[in-house]
């Protein structure tokens, strides 16, 4: 899930939310311990530090942004959803995205759905959420002609 909002520096952060929802055959702790692992396997520490992707180009986690969607690359999930044009924007100018991508799961954002305002801020800026969560800078790459 893709959104924006006013950075300290007064410009808009392009956000990017990963999430589980929870509906595994084994039930949401399973999920979320499933995602737990395949983030550790990719170097990213749930509730760490911050993961600068630009100082890390070894890292195998990739973010695609081309024809109006971002797509997460994440071995081994590929993930993409479409993005609105104010976070095309906010990435276009900083050249990367801020990833949150937690292990809590979120069984009422059902996917391909809108998501209210007020639903994703409640998540998103949950401290259930934050610290079940591995925080990354990933550089936007884009198709070149």
């Amino acid at each position: 899930m893709t959104w924006s909002g006013e950075a300290p520096d007064g410009s808009d952060m392009p956000y990017l939310l990963a999430y589980p929802l929870g509906d595994g055959p084994d039930g949401p702790e399973a999920t979320s311990a499933a995602v737990a692992q395949m983030l550790a396997n990719n170097g990213l520490p749930v509730g760490g530090d911050l993961v600068d992707g630009n100082a890390r180009p070894s890292l195998p986690v990739s973010l695609l942004v081309e024809a109006g969607q971002a797509v997460l690359n994440l071995p081994p999930l590929n993930a993409q959803c479409p993005a609105p044009p104010e976070w095309l924007a906010a990435v276009g100018e900083r050249g990367y995205a801020y990833l949150v991508f937690t292990t809590r799961p979120w069984p009422e954002a059902e996917p391909g759905k809108p998501v209210e305002p007020e639903a994703l801020a409640a998540f998103a800026g949950a401290d259930e959420t934050l610290t079940a969560a591995a925080h990354v800078v990933l550089p936007a790459r884009s198709l070149r002609a």
